[in-house]
């Protein structure tokens, strides 16, 4: 199975794995898995701490390569087909990062590995 992790996910599993669900816990580890991390996480993490609501991420921006490869992830970049997608999708959801996330599921056929209930309205495979 190919995962995407949303950022909340990215950010427990890194720092508070107890908040993970036992499924999303589960499927993270399992070697068959391919996870993947996008640069919509760095984006959205780096934005956050600037404008001082995740004051706590520093140490993450500041080896966030390096903790993509520790999860035993792949960095997923951003591609203009990424971009045309999250800006195109019919949902009302405004959130940049979500729709982002949402767009590259869609288009490189991952599930997101989410707690939040939003992407059901944008048509996205989540598992939690």
């Amino acid at each position: 199975m190919r995962l995407l992790l949303d950022t909340h996910v990215f950010i427990w599993a890194l720092a508070t794995p107890g908040r993970l669900s036992s499924n999303a816990a589960r499927v993270m580890v399992a070697a068959e898995n391919e996870l993947y991390v996008s640069s919509a996480t760095a984006w959205e993490l780096a934005t956050k701490f600037r404008i001082g609501k995740l004051p706590e991420a520093e140490p993450i921006l500041n080896s966030f390569a390096e903790l993509v490869l520790d999860l035993r992830a792949r960095p997923l970049p951003i591609y203009q087909e990424h971009a045309l997608q999250a800006g195109l999708l019919s949902s009302t959801h405004r959130d940049p990062f979500d729709r982002m996330l949402a767009a590259q599921a869609e288009l490189e056929q991952l599930h997101l590995v989410t707690r939040d209930p939003a992407f059901e309205a944008l048509g996205v495979s989540t598992l939690w």
